[in-house]
């Protein structure tokens, strides 16, 4: 069983948003979201699935730059 939770991508978005990222857009069913870093841009594209899989999410928080314990506090 995977550690990673399935989640809607509403609660992913709000998650990533309490640790800084914002909506920069959205095309189709595709959300954009970044976060500005000393001198770098992580940005990151979530998709608009309910729920998203354990395995999208863990690659979506593998390029946040966010471990699984931080991500669940934001929860």
């Amino acid at each position: 069983m995977s550690e990673y939770p399935s989640l809607s991508y509403k609660q992913i978005i709000n998650s990533l948003q309490r640790a800084g990222f914002i909506i920069v857009r959205q095309k189709g069913s595709h959300i954009r979201l970044q976060k500005r870093i000393l001198y770098k841009v992580i940005k990151i594209t979530i998709p608009a699935h309910k729920p998203v899989k354990p395995n999208t999410l863990r690659q979506i928080l593998k390029q946040a730059e966010i471990d699984l314990e931080t991500f669940k506090n934001y929860l």
